[in-house]
């Protein structure tokens, strides 16, 4: 692809854009945005259609509960390579043709699991579609963040979280309604529908998609930057001079360092500066993220999204369709419950969404616990704890949708420097990634260890520790522009720091 098709072609027209109103650039950010989150939805449908499928592909092939466990988990694993790399693609390819890269690997990856015909080929299969996870969970929300107006970002970020759960839910309707077909045909038919999202969102990113302004003037692109501006924000001009001097003062830094410690290349400036060597405000932008991070997977989701099947037959539901359906439902509150973010994530801020949604996580594994351990011989009493445990696992999937499935990749983010956004994202996805693997693979051996009820009594202390996490050590960022995020870190902010913008943040 040429330097010059930085922008979609439908862009590419001679005359200059007239500059757009409120209204009209936060629609054209809405377009961009839902386009970028069908990465999101595929990813959901990848992630969630093992729930309903893995029964179908025991029985089919033969795949032991231990061989699943690690066929499920490493995915997790897989994806870590891929969140790893999409930072450097972000980087030097641009968010735009990274979009395209990932729809192209989940296409192969659930092509290769569909036509599986043995435990080596499942495992290539979710090898490929594994690292097109790690793409997609990465470059969305950089690419939303960087292409949304400051006053709306909050709502456009919530997007991808949204997407991902409305694919986890397509994907529990599809196990739901395929499963009566023959065994062998079911579960390939649950994972090949995944394969067709990524034609159309190949198509999306070629022909309708921008790339970001903040990416363009990154490499020397003002005047494409400026085009994409005029579409999204109502004064480009003011908004690119502030991109602008981001920049420079960017690679004056890399610069300095690069002079006090030997010439680098940029990405190796960029490792150091995230990780060996940070200034305080990264050094508290990198707790910040990988903290979230590290404790949105500690807290259980992911068991919950990949076994809730498991957990439902474990506490006394026998029927299949009763079980899958109970799946269905769970979703559903998943999906429904992540549109609350969405509106109230730039009026009442990031950490009231984060600290209310940690509570009631840490509630709802409480009393998810105790119906488990309620279990009974009596039908009555198997009855009465099998309703809890349905009810109490719908209100910790809506609890998580409320702050810590949208938000903190909202403001992981929007509060990393333009120089380290995409690696950085990519840093905090990779961890997300291993403690999702270590969830999913240990989730079996857990319960069987400690009992279910003794499993989600742990995941309700990790969530309460979470609370106590957003708390202590995350600052507001509701209303500030990305320019300002560092300096509002580099302040020793403290839990209560950011709540009022600034007047540049309420211009933008």
């Amino acid at each position: 692809m040429k330097e010059e098709d930085l922008e979609s072609p439908l862009l590419a027209d001679d005359k200059e854009p007239a500059p757009a109103n409120g209204a009209r650039g936060c629609t054209y950010a809405l377009v961009c945005a839902l386009l970028a989150s069908v990465t999101s939805i595929i990813y959901g449908y990848n992630r969630g259609v093992m729930s309903g499928a893995q029964k179908f592909i025991q029985a089919d092939l033969g795949v032991t509960d231990a061989q699943l466990e690690v066929l499920i988990g490493a995915t997790s694993v897989y994806s870590l390579v891929g969140s790893l790399a999409a930072g450097w693609a972000c980087d030097r390819a641009g968010r735009r043709r990274t979009i395209v890269l990932s729809a192209a690997l989940f296409l192969a990856g659930s092509a290769v699991t569909a036509a599986a015909n043995g435990y080596a080929a499942l495992m290539a299969g979710q090898l490929v579609a594994g690292v097109a996870c790690g793409f997609g969970l990465v470059v969305a929300p950089v690419y939303i963040a960087e292409i949304s107006p400051a006053n709306a970002r909050g709502f456009l970020s919530s997007i991808p979280e949204i997407a991902g759960n409305s694919g986890i839910l397509l994907s529990y309707i599809a196990d739901f309604a395929l499963a009566g077909l023959p065994t062998p045909l079911n579960w390939r038919l649950m994972i090949g529908i995944g394969a067709v999202p990524p034609l159309f969102l190949s198509a999306a990113a070629t022909l309708a998609m921008p790339e970001t302004p903040r990416w363009l003037v990154l490499h020397g692109h003002p005047d494409e930057a400026r085009r994409v501006l005029a579409r999204t924000v109502g004064d480009a001009d003011r908004r690119l001079q502030e991109i602008v001097t981001s920049v420079q003062e960017a690679t004056k830094q890399q610069q300095a360092a690069a002079g006090s410690s030997g010439a680098a290349p940029p990405s190796t400036s960029v490792w150091r500066e995230i990780l060996l060597r940070p200034t305080p405000a990264v050094r508290h932008v990198m707790l910040a993220i990988l903290g979230l991070q590290v404790f949105q997977q500690a807290c259980g989701v992911a068991a919950m999204v990949l076994y809730a099947p498991r957990v439902f037959s474990h506490v006394g539901i026998t029927s299949e369709r009763a079980v899958l359906g109970a799946t269905v439902l769970l979703g559903a509150a998943k999906t429904v419950a992540i549109v609350v973010p969405l509106f109230l994530a730039d009026r009442l801020g990031r950490r009231p969404m984060l600290l209310t949604s940690a509570g009631g996580m840490a509630a709802s594994l409480l009393v998810l616990g105790l119906s488990v351990s309620m279990r009974s011989t009596t039908a009555a009493a198997t009855s009465w704890a099998a309703a809890t445990c349905v009810a109490a696992a719908v209100a910790y999937m809506a609890t998580f949708s409320l702050g810590f499935g949208p938000v903190i990749w909202m403001y992981g983010s929007e509060i990393l420097p333009l120089r380290l956004r995409a690696q950085g994202t990519g840093v905090g996805t990779a961890v997300n990634r291993v403690m999702s693997a270590v969830v999913g693979m240990t989730f079996i051996s857990m319960y069987e260890a400690v009992g279910m009820a003794g499993t989600f009594y742990i995941f309700a202390a990790l969530s309460a520790a979470a609370w106590v996490f957003v708390y202590a050590c995350l600052p507001e960022t509701k209303g500030r522009s990305l320019e300002e995020m560092e300096a509002l870190f580099d302040n020793g902010a403290g839990a209560g720091a950011g709540a009022a913008p600034s007047a540049r943040a309420a211009l933008s």
